[in-house]
């Protein structure tokens, strides 16, 4: 297996953005968390997004220069205008605005509309924590997903973060409505591999653990069968309706590629107003103290919490370099050595 170091990663992956058009200053953010979404082990978000990024911006579904603009502005809610810039800047942007307004009133909600795939969502869970804040933010997606009793895709996968900031490591629980993401699958197709539980239907309707036959048929398991096809339902509605945007119906006649005109929703929540810090830090550890107490399914094995796994693999991943694909790898560090013009 490969490993590339942190900072080659990060470099390569600028070099690439900033020969695709991007300014240096967003070539830098984007870069930076293509390779920290890799370096905590959601490989199939970070250095694997960049090739699909750098497509859209090349056919001019991403604009690289737009920035947020203001649409409504309600004291502790705002809405924003995305204009159809990356993801990652807009988010980044529309969590950090979440903050300060939380900063003011203890809660802030920030809505974004008519924005663009923000790769990893967990990263602005994290986001939050690292400043001390809990977050709930989601997205809606395009269709790529059936609804429970469907065999065609009609709802969006919908990805779904909660965070809190603990010294000890934050709690951050980053979801798709399916059992795995189109990522995920191919991730685990890329390196041979079957998934740890069946992930989607083949073509005779059947579960199966194989990625391939998934991705042939795009029928992916929704999250608990019925239950996380309603909830990608209800979290579709809520961002439209909040950030005055399109559902997954709408976004699907933008045919601008994944999550081209999606909407957003991020909310920051400043635990200090409400409790003091003996009381998070109290009910934190008792809660990670119970999970440690739980007898693993496997001898040896060992009861996270949220979170604890990504801290686990960024720890190892910076020590040892952040296994790749060698073909995507090979891929990025092409567009990375590309003539300007």
């Amino acid at each position: 297996m490969k490993r590339i170091a942190f900072d080659d990663m990060f470099t390569t992956i600028k070099q690439a953005f900033i020969v695709a058009g991007l300014p240096e200053d967003k070539a830098t953010v984007c870069a930076r968390t293509h390779t920290e979404t890799s370096r905590d082990g959601v490989y199939s978000h970070g250095l694997n997004r960049v090739e699909r990024f750098l497509d859209f911006v090349s056919k001019g579904w991403v604009d690289v220069h737009a920035e947020p603009s203001l649409d409504v502005n309600l004291g502790s809610i705002e809405i924003y205008n995305g204009n159809m810039g990356i993801g990652i800047t807009n988010s980044i942007f529309a969590m950090d605005r979440a903050i300060d307004i939380a900063k003011q009133y203890g809660l802030g909600l920030v809505a974004l509309n008519n924005t663009t795939h923000w790769m990893r969502g967990g990263s602005y869970g994290w986001q939050a924590a690292d400043k001390g804040y809990m977050a709930i933010c989601w997205t809606n997606t395009e269709s790529c997903m059936p609804a429970w009793g469907a065999t065609s895709g009609g709802i969006g996968n919908n990805p779904f973060i909660m965070a809190i900031p603990r010294q000890g490591g934050h709690v951050v629980f980053d979801m798709a409505m399916s059992q795995y993401s189109y990522g995920k699958l191919e991730t685990t197709r890329l390196k041979n591999e079957k998934l740890p539980y069946p992930g989607g239907f083949d073509q005779e309707g059947n579960l199966t653990d194989e990625p391939a036959p998934i991705e042939a048929t795009r029928r992916i398991l929704p999250t608990g069968y019925w239950k996380g096809s309603g909830l990608a339902i209800m979290l579709d509605l809520f961002s439209a309706i909040l950030s005055k945007g399109r559902t997954t119906a709408d976004i699907d006649l933008v045919g601008k590629g994944a999550c081209g005109g999606c909407s957003q929703v991020f909310i920051a929540i400043d635990p200090l107003r409400i409790n003091d810090q003996a009381f998070l830090d109290q009910a934190l550890e008792h809660t990670i103290t119970q999970l440690r107490t739980s007898i693993p399914v496997t001898e040896g094995g060992e009861v996270n919490y949220p979170g604890e796994r990504s801290l686990k693999t960024r720890a190892e991943n910076m020590q040892l370099g952040i296994p790749v694909d060698e073909g995507v790898w090979n891929k990025v560090l092409g567009f990375s050595q590309a003539k300007i013009g």
